[in-house]
């Protein structure tokens, strides 16, 4: 019996149109492209510095496929949670093997926007409306909220 947790949660803007290709089995592949961004105050010089993450997401789940092919668009904020998979392949002409690690929506997974298809909620605004759903899920807030010392 095998135990293990393989979850990863991301949110980020999309640097690309989603990309759909057909499989010679027939199915159908879907392709993100998700950058996540931090800062951080550099110890040798105290200045900020902006670093960006980039996160490659696939799904082969043909009806998420045909929502991503509707709403993924450049620039979107979105929330995913899946699993990461690397997979390894070799190059015709290479020795070597080529690795990527994605992030695998599987049945379970899941793929938010937390933005208008025009860009006009901000980061705070789409922050804010996800612990206000997080919230509901977790049955609304409670009596005791209001006696929170800080």
């Amino acid at each position: 019996m095998a135990f293990g947790l393989n979850r990863a949660e991301l949110i980020g803007r999309l640097g690309a149109d989603v990309t759909v290709n057909q499989l010679a089995s027939g199915g159908r592949v879907a392709n993100l492209s998700i950058a996540t961004d931090e800062s951080y105050v550099d110890r040798n010089g105290g200045e900020w510095i902006d670093r960006t993450e980039w996160h490659r997401i696939v799904t082969f789940q043909d009806g998420l496929i045909d929502m991503l092919q509707k709403h993924a668009t450049k620039g979107r904020l979105v929330y995913v949670a899946g699993k990461l998979q690397t997979r390894r392949w070799k190059k015709d002409g290479e020795d070597s093997d080529r690795f990527s690690t994605e992030i695998l929506l599987v049945p379970g997974g899941r793929v938010q926007f937390l933005d208008k298809p025009n860009g006009n909620t901000t980061e705070a605004q789409a922050y804010a409306d996800m612990a206000d759903r997080a919230e509901l899920a977790r049955g609304g807030p409670s009596e005791h909220d209001d006696e929170i010392p800080f």
